[in-house]
C-alpha cells in the first residue's frame, strides 16, 4: 500500500498514479481481484465501452470468478493529464491493446482507459474508469 500526500510535487504525483495504473494492469492480467481492489477507491465505478456502468464489487467479483479474464494488456500510449487541477485529481489516459474474455466473448480490443484518480485514505486510488475504443 503506497502512502502519498494530496499535495505532492507534480512529478511525484505522476509517478504515484502511473504506479497504481501498472499495479491495476498487472492484477487484471493475473486475475488477482484482491490486488486490483487495493488500487480502487471504495466507490469506484467502471464504465465499459458498451456504456455499462459497473460497480467496484461487481467488477472485482467477475475478475475473481473469471467472467472477466484479461489475457494480456499491451500499452501503446500512456499519459497523465490534469495532474495539478485544483478541483479534480489526475487522470491517467492509457491506450492499450487488450486481449480479454468478457462474459464469454474473447476479443482483442484497442481500448482507451481514462482513469480518474481520487485521494482516499492517504493514497491516490482509481475513482472511476471510462473505457472506450480508439
Amino acid at each position: 500500500m503506497r502512502s502519498t500526500s494530496a499535495d505532492m510535487a507534480p512529478t511525484d504525483l505522476v509517478t504515484a498514479v502511473l504506479a497504481s495504473y501498472e499495479a491495476q494492469r498487472a492484477a487484471m492480467v493475473a486475475g488477482d481481484a484482491a490486488a486490483l481492489g487495493e488500487e480502487l477507491a471504495r466507490d469506484f465505478t467502471l464504465t465499459h465501452m458498451t456504456e455499462y456502468l459497473q460497480t467496484r464489487n461487481e467488477w472485482l467479483q467477475q475478475v475473481d470468478t473469471g467472467e472477466m479474464t484479461y489475457h494480456s494488456i499491451e500499452d501503446v500510449d500512456i499519459r497523465v493529464v490534469d495532474a495539478m487541477a485544483a478541483d479534480e485529481g489526475p487522470v491517467v489516459v492509457a491506450r492499450t491493446r487488450t486481449d480479454a474474455t468478457i462474459w464469454g466473448s474473447r476479443g482483442l480490443w484497442r481500448l482507451q482507459l481514462n482513469i480518474h484518480f481520487t485521494h482516499q485514505d492517504g493514497q491516490w486510488l482509481a475513482g472511476h474508469t471510462v473505457a472506450s475504443t480508439w
